[in-house]
């Protein structure tokens, strides 16, 4: 059976991004890097489980996101629209990680795509 593109990042915004960083981190006992200048808080994979982000959504709505790795962003999203989606973000490049977009699924629902960055 062919092997399909992988989940490889999630992503989960609150109304505080403080707030949600010690929610998940008390409940699940994740440990939360948010030293950085956007105050993102990264959460390594564990155990075989995928690393993620923590932090306040830009419209003050939540949001949960789960990014897939493709081979080519732009690709994707016109795959993606010629099914029915919507494309919510365009390619961009995250400083000093991955290349990432969102589109929405033809239900509504907003899901990542992310290019690693090259080695």
């Amino acid at each position: 059976m062919a092997k399909g593109n992988p989940v490889t990042w999630f992503e989960i915004l609150g109304k505080d991004g403080a707030k949600t960083q010690k929610f998940y981190s008390d409940l699940f006992g994740w440990k939360v890097d948010a030293s950085n200048p956007m105050n993102y808080g990264m959460v390594q994979g564990e155990n075989g489980g995928i690393g993620g982000g923590l932090s306040n959504s830009m419209d003050g709505k939540p949001a949960l996101t789960v990014y897939v790795d493709v081979d080519d962003l732009a690709a994707t999203l016109e795959k993606a629209k010629s099914l029915g989606a919507e494309v919510v973000m365009p390619p961009m490049d995250v400083p000093g990680g991955p290349s990432i977009a969102q589109f929405k699924d033809p239900d509504g629902n907003v899901v990542g795509i992310m290019k690693p960055p090259a080695m």
